[in-house]
Formats: C-alpha cells, structure tokens, sequence
C-alpha cells in the first residue's frame, strides 16, 4: 500500500470509496492505492457491519 498516512486521508478515501460517483482511478491517483487496497482499507478500518 503506497499511502502516506496523513490526518484524515483514510476518512477521505473511505468517503470517496462509498460515493458512486467517485472511481477508483480517482483514489489511485490521488493516493496511489489501487482497488484491492482500498477495499483492504476499508475492511481494517470499518466494523464489519458497516462495510
């Protein structure tokens, strides 16, 4: 995972990760994560049942 984790850019990609609008090209590009870490992210930083 290629993420310099800063102060709320794991809230920002889980945010953009849930809107429909957002591809995961966009989060690649702007933080260098790929679609299976972001979903990985997302599993380790989410309760199960809100993922």
């Amino acid at each position: 995972m290629a993420l310099n984790e800063q102060p709320g850019d794991i809230d920002r990609i889980i945010e953009m990760a849930w809107e429909d609008r957002t591809p995961f090209e966009a989060i690649e590009t702007l933080y260098g994560l790929r679609q299976d870490d972001v979903i990985a992210l997302m599993r380790r930083e989410l309760k199960p049942r809100s993922f």
